[in-house]
Parts: C-alpha cells; structure tokens; sequence
C-alpha cells in the first residue's frame, strides 16, 4: 500500500528569509492527522537566503539529519563542531542530552537548499553526536546509497534508532529496484524532480507512505533527488 502525500497539502512557512514547507506538523502549522510518521518526526524542506539562518537554539532527544540540495549550510554547535556542507553532505546530530547549534547559509549570493529530518531516538538522554558525510553523486545516481544506519554500515553515518535513510537520484531511462521487509515500513521524500513509484506518478515536493510493498521500482526519472526512509512498523 502507498499513500501519497501531495506537495500542496504540506504546511507552509515564508518568513521571508526562510520559505519552509513541512510534510508533518511543526511549529505553527499542526495537523492532527499527520504529526509523523512511525518514529519520522519532522521532514522539512527549507530554503534560505544568503546570509541569513537560524541562530543559537537548542535540542534534546532527537535525531536530526540534514541533506544539502544546493548552497552552502554553514552549522556551528556547542560540541565544538563547525563546518560548511554542500550538495551531496549529509549531517547527523544526535542532540541526547542537550546541544545547542546554529545553521546558517554560508554564502553570499546563492540560496541554500535543504532537508531537515528529526527522527525520535530509541534512548533518551544520551551523550550527543555529531556526524557528517559526503556522498558523491555517482553514488547515488541510479541507486538508492545508505547514508544513514543504526550500525553505521557502508560508511553510513550513525543514527541512534532502527531506522535507515537511502539516498537517491533518477534520470532518464535508469531503473531502480528495491527489495524491503514488509514488516516494517516507509517513507519517500521527492525533494524534486518526478519519478514514478510502483507506478505512481511524484511531482516536486510530494511524499509517500509504504506498507506491505515487498518490492519498491522506481522508474521515469527526470531529474529526480529523493530519500527514503526504512523505519520500524508504526
């Protein structure tokens, strides 16, 4: 079974320097019916003007993962981390038991581009992480790369749940099959581009929930960049 989320149906934010659409509820915008999914808490996909971010903030008990699309993401935080991501990086903050951080967009004239994911940790009030990764284009292209593990497998970054992100890019006549447990499920995010999913047509921004789909085929591909989470059965 796959429910697709369409892209108008996600909660809007534009602050002017931040226009942020979010697939689950969060901050001002709430919708009951979807306030995550399985242990997917948030999905956010933020772009920012140059020069502008989010100040020092704080976060506890959970996993946040950003995936950079375009521009710069500049990230400082409290364990003493800092460093500017690009296309193709994929960061994880285990925040345990309390960081704070700053992201900010680290260029000067071009707009940055990303996803933020929070995912609930299976343990509360553990010592926090930090972890950052670049996965090159030709890993993705035609494949769906593990960039996210519980075990860190394949050179993925650690995450502190049962829970996987697969990273993807799709384009023309390339083809893509991926065998799951049916016991558990999924979430797809279209950061943009279209591709077809078991057939069903995702336009830019669109989400979908799996269930009971043993094999996933993506096809059609037209400049499509998506992520797919492989999470415990809600």
């Amino acid at each position: 079974m796959i429910q697709i989320r369409r892209s108008e149906e996600r909660g809007h934010a534009n602050h002017g320097w931040l226009d942020s659409y979010h697939t689950f509820s969060f901050a001002s915008y709430r919708d009951p019916e979807f306030m995550g999914y399985s242990v997917l808490r948030v999905v956010n996909q933020d772009r920012v003007t140059p020069g502008a971010g989010f100040g020092t903030h704080g976060h506890k008990d959970m996993e946040i993962v950003s995936y950079v699309l375009d521009g710069v993401l500049e990230h400082k935080d409290g364990m003493g981390n800092g460093s500017q991501l690009r296309p193709g990086d994929v960061q994880l903050m285990s925040a345990g038991s309390g960081v704070t951080h700053s992201e900010f967009n680290g260029s000067p004239d071009e707009a940055l581009h990303f996803l933020q994911m929070w995912v609930l940790p299976a343990q509360r009030d553990t010592t926090p992480r930090y972890g950052e990764r670049h996965f090159d284009a030709s890993e993705r292209q035609g494949h769906l790369r593990l960039v996210v593990s519980p075990d860190g497998r394949d050179e993925s970054l650690k995450i502190g749940q049962d829970a996987c992100l697969y990273a993807g890019l799709l384009d023309g006549n390339e083809e893509i099959e991926f065998d799951r447990d049916e016991r558990r499920c999924a979430w797809l995010h279209l950061a943009r581009g279209t591709l077809l999913l078991n057939g069903e047509a995702l336009e830019p921004g669109d989400g979908a929930a799996i269930e009971d789909e043993r094999r996933l085929t993506f096809t059609r591909g037209q400049s499509a960049e998506f992520v797919l989470w492989d999470l415990p059965a809600p």
